[in-house]
């Protein structure tokens, strides 16, 4: 973990000695985040992201000081419910970025929203708040849930695969997978097998999938669970026969655990260290300067989150009273994205192009996902008919 300690430094600084008016000249964002257990490399890609964001921002947002204000939400919703209320009421933070996971947004969520402070996920996006849940405190720089294992589901089926087996993890990132993956597949399932969260032995599920032998797997299984399944999977020799379409299960945060064993696996994304665009290219090559390791998308949105505060501070000239103001500038996200091509749909989502990727072995010897194919184009998720907002 990189958490920087002059950071933390500031923010237990600040909570002792700023005085009012002095608050008011800056603007202090929270950012909540997994940064403990086997998912912690999640966690430290947004943190990292956004604070290389902060730092290319010339420590500013919005044209006023900034200080980020890091917490670890340790992946329990009750911690993450503590953690959150700290930052609203002890810190008194203007907006918060988080988290990784969406049981934790859902644990954040309504504390957050409820005092009237906007809340930005660089990750997670259920689709509870896509619908008829959605709220005007809360925008999403990453996608809908089911958005990404929609890409999956859409080559599965175009490829012809006519058995494909399912695995996930049993919370509602898992289950949003899995309604993705259905969307566009329309062949057989052969079993869907659904494993406690932080699960890390896969071989019971492994057994099965060899006795089945399905045309593909398809898996969501983030952070350190995605780790352990792919050198299991690749151990019990079903890497070269079987192909495995992944979200979130190879990806840059797990290739440098993972290795060779996931070299050829495909994964769908909005987003790829190789995409051709001036901005990612100054992002991609700073991130490697400043940590020494490839940024994935939890790190490219997370730079998006700090753009887009910035840019919605610098429309309402850093006067944050206007609530209804603050969150039409934040609708608006004048900024340009990482990614190319972004708007928020009604809900606060994106819309955006999606990708398959594939895993690579750079001549530099790190591994890192590139694209294959363009999938979806301007593509906006399915919920967001069923928001009030216009």
């Amino acid at each position: 973990m990189r958490t920087s300690s002059k950071l933390v430094g500031l923010a237990l600084l600040a909570g002792v000695t700023t005085q009012p008016a002095l608050a008011a000249d800056k603007i202090k964002i929270g950012v909540i985040v997994t940064l403990s257990g086997p998912a912690a490399a999640l966690g430290q890609q947004v943190r990292d992201g956004f604070n290389l964001a902060v730092k290319d921002l010339g420590g500013k947002v919005g044209g006023k000081d900034a200080e980020v204000v890091v917490a670890d939400d340790e992946l329990k919703p009750d911690a993450a419910i503590t953690k959150v209320k700290g930052l609203l009421e002890r810190d008194k933070v203007d907006f918060v970025v988080g988290p990784i996971f969406s049981n934790m947004l859902q644990a954040i969520h309504r504390p957050v929203t409820e005092s009237k402070t906007f809340l930005i996920s660089p990750n997670a996006g259920p689709s509870s708040y896509a619908g008829k849940e959605c709220n005007p405190f809360f925008y999403v720089t990453s996608y809908q849930n089911d958005q990404v294992h929609e890409i999956l589901g859409k080559v599965a089926q175009d490829r012809g695969y006519k058995r494909v087996y399912l695995l996930v993890p049993n919370y509602q990132a898992g289950r949003d997978s899995v309604a993705g993956f259905k969307l566009d597949y329309k062949g057989e399932v052969v079993e869907e097998s659904y494993v406690p969260l932080n699960t890390l032995d896969f071989q019971p599920e492994l057994s099965k999938i060899a006795s089945e032998r399905p045309d593909a797997v398809f898996t969501f299984m983030p952070g350190g669970m995605g780790v352990n399944l792919v050198k299991q999977y690749k151990q019990a020799g079903l890497a070269d026969s079987i192909p495995v379409l992944s979200a979130f299960t190879v990806d840059e945060s797990t290739l440098p655990a993972q290795q060779d064993a996931a070299v050829g696996m495909f994964g769908g994304a909005d987003w790829a260290p190789n995409l051709d665009n001036p901005a990612s290219k100054k992002f991609v090559a700073g991130y490697e300067a400043a940590y020494n390791s490839v940024p994935g998308t939890y790190a490219m949105q997370a730079y998006d989150a700090a753009l887009l505060i910035d840019s919605a501070v610098k429309a309402v000239g850093g006067d944050l009273t206007n609530k209804d103001a603050v969150a039409a500038a934040l609708k608006k996200a004048d900024f340009t994205s990482l990614r190319g091509t972004f708007k928020f749909n009604t809900n606060g989502y994106p819309i955006q192009d999606f990708y398959l990727t594939k895993v690579a072995k750079r001549p530099d010897g790190k591994f890192q996902t590139e694209i294959v194919q363009k999938v979806f184009e301007n593509y906006g998720d399915r919920y967001a008919k069923d928001c009030a907002a216009k």
